[in-house]
């Protein structure tokens, strides 16, 4: 039964966590799912904002030195530009407006670098080798990608052709890669933001913050990059997931790449995850333990229900017997005690004849008389259980009387007296002076006190003593009957006051003295219970309850 009650406790925890966690479940995955979308849909957005934001911006500022460039070179002629001290003054005039600028030289259509103003000793060299003097002379208007040059450091120039009447030259000028450097800072947003710009070919053009140096070759996937903002997702030389947005500036020729660590990015996000799982988890485990606990009451309970109401089948199949026995009680009774008349008659009429003088010389006489002794004990015994069958089948109601409690006690000791002396058994009382007189059934209520007595001497059998004590308590008078006799097994205590079960020796008892006893104190509104414990004798207390004689 146990294993019923554990298997339905287990099929029970298993339903109950099935229908509550997966619809848990499914909703925490559907929302963090979509909560990671949106949340990668807003880092996208931010970082196409940041890329083309910083890409306009160094288009701004390589417009605006191109043109201030081109502005000096078109209000210049060509002898006033190559005196040092006028270009000295243009040179000035250029980084006031702007800045930016490093140095600026006047260059000659055959290479040769006719005037010089910055830091560097570059007047009289001859650029006429270097691949981006050939871009200017025929572009007109050229931009550079970074290189050494004769100064040896990473550099990159704005240059612009004028031709006027006989002279062809360029004014050329270097851009501060300081400066450069600053448009570009505000994007290495946190501890992994990165930005810089390669050309075409996937050199860096600036510095990056990490993992690279001017000049040097990248690793990035170049021709992934589309004509609009485009966001990539790669890892980075240590195996780290990398975002990067990159928008292409300089007519193409240059690609602005934002870089930012996934982790540092989606912090937002994985925080929102871990809290998401920690609440979901609290919720599992809270589920889990609510179902166990609750799941377990009710197996409790259902187990109480279950014993209750294996108790209520019992008891209702022994009304069902009860019913039964009531029924045909009355005519077995009275088919029986016929018989039993008639036995009764044929033993007094085989005494008479054992008294006849032939008879009392037999040989066989005494025999005879232990025969007939043995048919009036049987007779006697079957008279007793005809008794107790028309006493339950008459199912008499008590009739209320003045009863002293006392009295009757006293009264079933005279009569029950010289037994217990014959057997050497010792009855005390301690009977309680102040108990009122009651309404109840004076015969009935000796009838009770006869069966738990009689049954007590035959308990000890020989050499014991009875105590009978009574008292008042509450509303109630309380009689106990106790004896030395063996005791009770706990085992048998349970069916005591069934008919028909008796715990003495085949033959020496028919099972229904307990049973009519209890069936009385019920009819007279109280009740009866036991107390033993083998070889410490037993004890039955009546309760009987206090009726006014007013109100029988």
């Amino acid at each position: 039964m146990e294993e019923r009650y554990r298997t339905l406790q287990r099929k029970i925890i298993l339903i109950t966590l099935l229908v509550s966690l997966a619809p848990l479940i499914t909703l925490g995955a559907l929302i963090y799912e979509q909560f990671a979308r949106m949340y990668a849909e807003k880092i996208t957005q931010q970082m196409t904002y940041r890329s083309r934001g910083l890409a306009q911006a160094v288009e701004l500022f390589l417009k605006e030195r191109t043109a201030i460039l081109c502005s000096m070179a078109d209000t210049h002629n060509f002898n006033d530009i190559i005196d040092e001290r006028r270009l000295s003054h243009i040179f000035e005039i250029m980084n006031s407006r702007a800045g930016g600028f490093v140095d600026l030289g006047v260059i000659d259509c055959n290479g040769q670098h006719l005037a010089y103003i910055g830091p560097y000793d570059l007047k009289g060299l001859n650029y006429y080798q270097q691949a981006w003097f050939g871009e200017v002379m025929a572009r007109g208007v050229y931009i550079s990608d970074v290189y050494m040059g004769y100064r040896r450091l990473p550099h990159f120039i704005i240059a612009v052709r004028r031709n006027q009447k006989d002279h062809t030259w360029i004014l050329r000028a270097t851009i501060d890669s300081e400066v450069f450097e600053r448009i570009l800072k505000p994007g290495r947003v946190g501890k992994t933001g990165d930005v810089f710009i390669v050309n075409k070919n996937g050199v860096y053009q600036t510095q990056p913050r990490f993992g690279g140096k001017t000049l040097a070759k990248s690793n990035l996937p170049i021709n992934s990059f589309g004509a609009d903002t485009t966001i990539l997702e790669t890892k980075n030389g240590e195996g780290q997931r990398v975002m990067l947005a990159g928008s292409w500036i300089h007519n193409g020729k240059w690609l602005l790449v934002v870089r930012q660590g996934v982790r540092q990015e989606m912090r937002g996000l994985f925080s929102a995850r871990y809290a998401g799982i920690g609440i979901i988890l609290s919720g599992i485990v809270g589920i889990v333990l609510m179902t166990v606990f609750t799941t377990r009451m009710t197996i409790n309970r259902l187990k109480e229900a279950d014993m209750k109401a294996a108790e209520l089948n019992a008891q209702l199949m022994q009304s069902d017997k009860l019913a039964a026995l009531g029924k045909v009680a009355a005519g077995v009774a009275h088919e029986i005690n016929n018989p039993l008349q008639v036995i009764v008659q044929q033993i007094g009429w085989m005494e008479d004849l054992l008294e006849e003088e032939e008879l009392k010389q037999s040989e066989n006489i005494e025999e005879f008389g232990k025969a007939i002794k043995k048919i009036e004990d049987h007779v006697e015994r079957a008279r007793k259980v005809v008794h107790g069958m028309l006493g339950y089948a008459r199912k008499m109601e008590p009739h209320l009387e003045d009863v002293d409690v006392n009295a009757v006690i006293r009264q079933t000791i005279d009569l029950l007296g010289n037994y217990a002396r014959i057997n050497n058994i010792t009855i005390k009382t301690e009977l309680s002076t102040d108990l009122p007189i009651i309404a109840a059934d004076g015969s009935q209520l000796q009838q009770v006190f006869m069966n738990l007595v009689s049954n007590a001497i035959d308990a000890i059998g020989k050499n014991g003593t009875i105590e009978i004590k009574s008292r008042k308590s509450g509303s109630e008078i309380h009689i106990e009957v106790s004896d030395s006799g063996p005791g009770i097994p706990e085992q048998m205590q349970k069916r005591i006051f069934d008919p028909f079960f008796t715990t003495k020796e085949t033959g020496k008892g028919v099972g229904l003295g307990l049973w009519i006893t209890h069936n009385i104190v019920e009819k007279l509104g109280g009740s009866i219970s036991v107390k033993s414990r083998v070889g410490q004798g037993t004890t039955f207390t009546v309760q009987i309850p206090v009726a006014i004689p007013e109100k029988k």
